[in-house]
């Protein structure tokens, strides 16, 4: 899904931080008071999807009953939990809903976490002002870490609340839409307490895999929606190689026994190339614009980091997929099942019937 210089990362699950903001009520300045706040301050400005249908404009409404059609494709037809969420609207006077804030170690991939209750530990911590997603950066910074600050579109409150829409989604094209309702709807559906990465990893592919199979019934495999999948699937996958490669050009010097200094210098040298080769080889790479900014990107471990958080076992979902015979509703079904303790691979694959010995 979508690029990291873009889009990518737009649907992250944000901890249910107004749910706990009876426990924090007596502490001034306490950080899941003043996130709830701003959360309820969105969703008390929501009015119902049916006022853009009732309204003037033809784009509105258009949007409005893409928005419908999508939901109910993800309940009856993938069978994700039937919630209130995409039922409401938010007019926002910016592009994204929230700063959100990851660290690594300057000299590994040791992936700096939160912990909250509910949710459990989570590599990311979200603030609705951008001022205090910096403030928290600085605090990082000084511990000596990678910090990266990015604005995320979308967020999920897990089924707690009924999440709206924004309307600087109304730009989006059908299948980033769908992508984003189907991702968001899989949070709400299943979310496993202290497991972030398959949560994530598992959202994100069926995010796309729903998004596909939308825009196939409804468009054709023969429209211009389809092919617009094909075109972004192939330059995200060629985007995901350039980063991929990065990692393990790095990844040998973290390993090994030079001293700190030493490895942040050559850490330094590798990124500056693998810009350089960027820039030199972008032509014959992609097929459109949204990744060419990449060169000019301050790429640092936390950066990096949140590739491996969404694709490190990028293959691993879509191989248990097609295995289980490609049949997306009955792989949800099997997902539901899953429980927080244990290992939820293993769970996925005994509820798919692919577990060794079957």
């Amino acid at each position: 899904m979508r690029s990291f210089p873009t889009t990518l990362f737009t649907c992250i699950p944000f901890f249910a931080a107004a749910i706990l903001l009876g426990c924090c009520a007596l502490f001034s300045g306490c950080y899941t008071l003043k996130q709830g706040s701003a959360l309820f301050g969105y969703l008390g400005k929501a009015v119902p999807m049916e006022s853009l249908l009732a309204g003037s404009s033809l784009d509105d409404a258009e949007f409005a009953r893409r928005v419908k059609d999508i939901r109910r494709f993800a309940q009856e037809e993938l069978g994700l939990r039937e919630t209130a969420n995409y039922t409401k609207y938010v007019e926002i006077d910016r592009d994204y809903l929230a700063a959100v804030v990851s660290a690594s170690a300057g000299d590994s991939f040791d992936r700096h976490e939160w912990w909250f209750p509910i949710v459990g530990a989570v590599p990311y911590k979200g603030f609705f002002n951008p001022e205090d997603a910096r403030k928290e950066r600085g605090k990082l910074e000084k511990k000596g870490l990678d910090v990266w600050v990015r604005g995320v579109e979308a967020f999920s409150t897990l089924g707690f609340f009924s999440d709206p829409l924004y309307s600087y989604m109304k730009k989006y094209r059908p299948h980033r839409l769908a992508d984003l309702i189907i991702h968001e709807s899989t949070h709400a559906t299943i979310y496993l307490k202290s497991h972030a990465q398959f949560n994530e990893e598992l959202a994100e592919f069926i995010g796309t895999e729903g998004s596909r199979l939308y825009i196939e019934e409804t468009f054709g495999v023969d429209s211009d929606e389809y092919r617009a999948i094909a075109v972004s699937d192939g330059d995200s996958a060629a985007f995901l190689g350039v980063i991929r490669e990065l990692i393990a050009e790095l990844e040998p010097v973290y390993e090994s026994d030079i001293s700190r200094e030493e490895k942040l210098q050559k850490k330094a040298e590798i990124i500056r190339a693998a810009k350089t080769r960027f820039a030199e080889n972008y032509d014959t790479l992609f097929q459109n614009d949204n990744y060419r900014n990449f060169s000019d990107l301050p790429i640092n471990n936390a950066y990096l980091e949140l590739y491996r958080l969404y694709y490190e076992n990028d293959h691993y979902f879509q191989d248990l997929y097609e295995r289980s015979g490609r049949d997306l509703p009955r792989f949800i079904t099997a997902v539901k099942t899953l429980k927080s303790r244990g290992d939820p691979k293993a769970q996925l694959e005994r509820a798919l019937g692919l577990a060794t010995g079957k």
